[in-house]
């Protein structure tokens, strides 16, 4: 009795763990108001499960039966029939085991196959039409990407069922000896010739179906040079399945005329057939189309086919309307330049979201159980009625850095973060550090009151169990105070942010679905607790709405969502409609198109991304509170087809773009995946001409990025700029083109994306999304990023300074290269970063390297750095011309809790030695580099030890100024003012 009592009791476990998934699963949908999105997933995959399971099973099982049945009662006695007689012995206890249970297990299979299909099968019942019909049938376009899809499944799975039949009819046959091949007489009985018969003949109707079927899908295959139906496809492949599909019905009927008369020679005839005509008229003919009529003369052959891609391709991706201008961009400085450019100039971002995370970590960190993602948002906000680019990020919770990790601190104590945590992205104080405008704990600042609490976030633990009755004393941690009992002020989550554990079965589910044991037995969980999981924003997005793709990383904004004066963080999320089968449209690898330096170094996570892709919409807006993890989904683009379709199957579920308020709307932006896929299209698709595209000699390419060692792309840019010709500067996005030529980085394009979605409710401005390409001369020379950076490495002054810094126990970090279409010209501007190489280190903003041309600035701030390039005067100030720099006054090297504010002014004569100690160095290290190249080995060594001295000045200097200078008798240093403030 042992293993049957363990065998149930094994079930029963699996079984509680199943119904667990599934339960909570449900309780979560329902808690966050998408439980028709998950009912109608389990009823679709559900219902095709069982038609899929059903087809396959039922269909094996008649199959299996027909032919048993229709055995014949006595079989001649020959050696063949005699060795079969043993097997047929063998098999017949298991009989009826195996006519039932082979085809449960092929029905299981094939419905779980089948099941995977439920986006396919709604969007056929449900798919909306187009508007738009393909150029060669002239049919709805609704047609490719709605019911193609699942008319190839359901004649593929068909197919496959149809195999499996006919496999299992003919072993079933040949076993109880209605099949004879090796005997004498009549090889086949007539039962068995009807039924294998009509199986052929349902198998060779099905490959006329799909026959039929490519001639459509030809609209979306791929070729050598261009994507689409080519001349050879139309003119020879197209009449060829036409041909193919009908030589496939005259064979059917072959074969039910051979179930009939019993003649197989017809059939056989006719498969013969299918195969030469397969080859012949299917292959050898396309073939020798395309290399005698095509090859001498494909440019004009193939020119209105190429003139289709590229149309299908532009409206595919968005870019129907992009505005191309001309742009001869000067390469010469002079005075005055960017007197034009002033707004643009002002809002230059120097902040690089990539490099500045420790340095916001140690100035506004607080406490170790906090932590700032390793690349911030670039966002902007109205400040004294003025917008201005930020450099944003969410004050999280890092479990990691509490140092007491237990069940109960994990799971109740340490349950959200706190604040958000921004500075000007323009400017910077005068040692270099952000220039905050709203930070702190409690949080203070610009931003105004709003709710700080950061339950939801990319980082945030796995569950949290939140709330309890009124009047509890509080026991989850809020946030550190000096003034507060024990230090700390405690809170209790009052919103309605996950399902509710208040009762022993849901605790059961949780307690088996999370492995925690502790969820039943801890006082913790009381009547009143929820359970908050699932709550990093992209993945309660993708769960709600598994018919979108994601873009890679999303980022927070402080707004009032309802228009009630009531701020609140929420995660903005940017969400596409994707489709690989618009007909004649490029296919573009997802992944690849959207990795670049930033993605590549894994600081942004990658959602699951569709393979390919030849349609891109971001049809929907997505915003996840971070306070109760709402998640509300806005329809964007209304206009999309596929999101009509999927808001007809999910009704309600996406708010109309109207539900947007002002404040909400004035910090959407335009997505950044989006950006990189149309500007890896454009790199070729700029190209409007069918003549000039098969020639492929003005294709470009996206620069890598100068600033990373690999050989990854340069991500795309943020700024506020005005585009030449523009009255007024705008959010943009911004990237460049280079030569499609490994050997030369010079710049041939300057796309930027108009970013800026207004304050309107409701309203998106009407420049939203207007992409704007700046062609530059083909007979011109305008350095690229890479040649950019190449002079910045090699300059001499620079690098002889940076190379001083390094040397000085000092780290060097190069900022984003940002490009800029000003001064008439394309001016670059790369921030340098500092930081100690040792101790406590964080990046601060020392010096700007600049360039227009072949001309280069590299000061302490942008503002001298455009004077020096500009003859003196660039014409217009940068948003740090108003900061006084205190040169080089340590390196990120202070000693403090990370709440300093950066505004600490350093001894005056610790900077004069630093300067002066600098100075000497770089006169040392040239007269080193003069007395190396002419031999002169006394002087080379007089001059070395110039230059160790200098640096010994120099580091001594520095120390001072950052507050590390260890004390003569060895004492224990008090800390700084700056190493303690905030």
């Amino acid at each position: 009795m042992l293993l049957p009592t363990l065998l149930v009791l094994v079930g029963v476990v699996v079984a509680f763990l199943i119904l667990a998934r599934f339960w909570t699963e449900w309780l979560w949908f329902d808690q966050v108001g998408y439980s028709e999105v998950i009912r109608t997933e389990w009823v679709t995959r559900a219902l095709l499960f069982l038609a899929g399971g059903l087809v396959m099973g039922g269909a094996i099982w008649l199959n299996l039966f027909l032919a048993y049945r229709h055995r014949p009662m006595y079989v001649p006695t020959t050696q063949q029939q005699q060795d079969l007689d043993r097997y047929r012995e063998a098999f017949e206890p298991l009989r009826r085991i195996a006519f039932i249970g082979g085809p449960i297990l092929a029905g299981f299979f094939a419905g779980s196959a089948a099941s995977t299909q439920w986006q396919t099968a709604l969007l056929a019942v449900n798919g909306q039409d187009w508007g738009s019909a393909d150029p060669q049938f002239g049919i709805d376009l609704s047609f490719y990407m709605f019911s193609l899809p699942f008319l190839r499944f359901v004649v593929s799975f068909l197919m496959t069922t149809t195999f499996f039949c006919a496999v299992a009819a003919v072993f079933t046959h040949y076993l109880y000896g209605a099949l004879q091949p090796m005997g004498r007489g009549e090889k086949i009985s007539r039962p068995a010739r009807i039924h294998v018969a009509v199986l052929a003949a349902v198998f060779t109707l099905l490959i006329a179906i799909n026959y039929w079927l490519d001639r459509y899908s030809l609209l979306s295959n791929d070729g050598e040079r261009f994507s689409g139906a080519s001349y050879t496809d139309i003119n020879a492949v197209l009449p060829a399945k036409a041909i193919l599909a009908g030589v496939a019905v005259f064979v059917a009927v072959l074969f039910i005329y051979t179930g009939v008369r019993g003649n197989w020679r017809l059939p056989a005839v006719g498969v013969s057939l299918m195969v030469v005509s397969a080859i012949l008229v299917g292959g050898i003919y396309p073939a020798i189309i395309q290399g005698v009529r095509v090859g001498p003369n494909e440019q004009n052959l193939e020119a209105e086919y190429i003139q289709r891609n590229i149309e299908a391709t532009r409206a595919a991706f968005g870019l129907t309307d992009v505005q191309v201008e001309p742009y001869s961009a000067e390469t010469v400085a002079t005075a005055g330049a960017l007197r034009e450019d002033a707004e643009s100039t002002a809002s230059i971002r120097l902040l690089d979201p990539q490099v500045v995370s420790p340095t916001f970590r140690q100035l506004q960190q607080n406490r170790q159980y906090y932590n700032f993602p390793e690349t911030l948002s670039v966002d902007r906000y109205t400040i004294d009625g003025e917008s201005r680019d930020t450099v944003i990020a969410v004050r999280d919770l890092d479990l990691e850095g509490s140092g007491q990790n237990n069940w109960v601190n994990d799971h109740t104590v340490f349950t959200h973060g706190f604040g958000v945590v921004a500075a000007y992205g323009n400017t910077t104080t005068s040692d270099g550090r952000p220039a905050f405008f709203e930070g702190g704990i409690p949080s203070t600042g610009d931003l105004g009151e709003y709710e700080p609490r950061i339950y939801f976030s990319p980082n945030s633990p796995e569950y949290s169990i939140v709330g309890a009755p009124e009047g509890t004393t509080p026991w989850e941690l809020d946030y550190p105070d000096d003034s507060a009992p024990n230090g700390q002020v405690n809170y209790t989550f009052t919103g309605e942010g996950g399902p509710s554990i208040g009762n022993i079965w849901n605790q059961a589910l949780y307690a088996a679905r999370f492995g925690s044991e502790q969820i039943l037995f801890s006082d913790r969980v009381t009547p009143e607790s929820q359970i908050l999981y699932n709550r990093d924003p992209l993945e309660r997005v993708a769960r709600v709405a598994p018919f979108l793709t994601l873009e890679g990383s999303t980022y927070p904004a402080v707004v009032d969502t309802d228009g009630d004066d009531t701020k609140e963080v929420v995660w903005v999320v940017d969400a596409y409609t994707t489709s690989n089968e618009y007909p004649y449209s490029a296919r573009q690898e997802l992944e690849s198109a959207i990795t670049d330096s930033l993605s590549e170094s894994g600081e942004v996570p990658v959602a699951a991304l569709p393979e390919y892709i030849n349609y891109i919409r971001n049809s929907v807006k997505a915003v996840v509170n971070a306070y109760d993890g709402s998640v509300t989904l806005y329809a964007w683009d209304p206009e999309d087809p596929i999101l009509a379709t999927w808001d007809a199957i999910f009704p309600g579920k996406i708010q109309p773009i109207s539900e947007i308020s002002g404040d909400l709307m004035s910090h959407m932006r335009y997505p950044e995946d989006m950006f990189k896929v149309q500007r890896e299209l454009l790199a070729r698709y700029h190209v409007t001409d069918a003549a000039t595209f098969f020639s492929g000699g003005d294709f470009w390419r996206v620069p890598n990025d100068p600033a990373s060692e690999g050989e990854v792309a340069q991500p795309p840019y943020y700024l506020t700029m005005a585009l030449p010709g523009q009255e007024q500067a705008s959010f943009s996005l911004t990237s460049s083109f280079i030569l499609n030529d490994d050997t030369r980085n010079v710049l041939t394009g300057f796309l930027a994306v108009n970013a800026e979605s207004g304050n309107t409710p409701g309203e998106v401005a009407e420049d939203y999304g207007t992409l704007t390409l700046l062609e530059l001369p083909r007979d011109q020379t305008v350095p690229g990023p890479g040649q950019v950076q190449n002079n910045f490495n090699s300059d001499t002054a620079a690098a002889n300074e940076l190379n001083i810094l390094e040397r000085g126990g000092s780290q060097v970090f190069r900022g984003n290269l940002l490009t800029l279409p000003v001064g008439g010209g394309m001016l670059y501007v790369q921030p340098v970063y500092v930081q100690s190489s040792t101790g406590t280190s964080f990046p601060l903003l020392r010096r700007v390297l600049v360039a227009f041309g072949d001309e280069i600035g590299f000061a302490q701030t942008l503002d001298q750095a455009l004077d020096q390039v500009f003859e003196g005067d660039s014409g217009a100030n940068a948003g740090d011309a108003d900061v006084d720099p205190a040169p080089d006054e340590g390196a990120g090297s202070g000693g403090g809790d990370g709440t300093g504010d950066g505004t600490e002014t350093p001894d005056a004569d610790a900077q004069q030695r630093l300067n002066d100690a600098l100075a000497a160095a770089g006169t040392a290290l040239a007269d080193s580099d003069e007395a190396l190249a002419s031999g002169d080995w006394a002087a080379y060594g007089e001059a070395q030890t110039r230059l160790e001295e200098a640096i010994a000045d120099a580091v001594a200097a520095e120390q001072e100024l950052a507050g590390t200078t260890p004390p003569a008798d060895g004492a224990t240093e008090e800390p700084t003012d700056a190493e303690t403030t905030g």
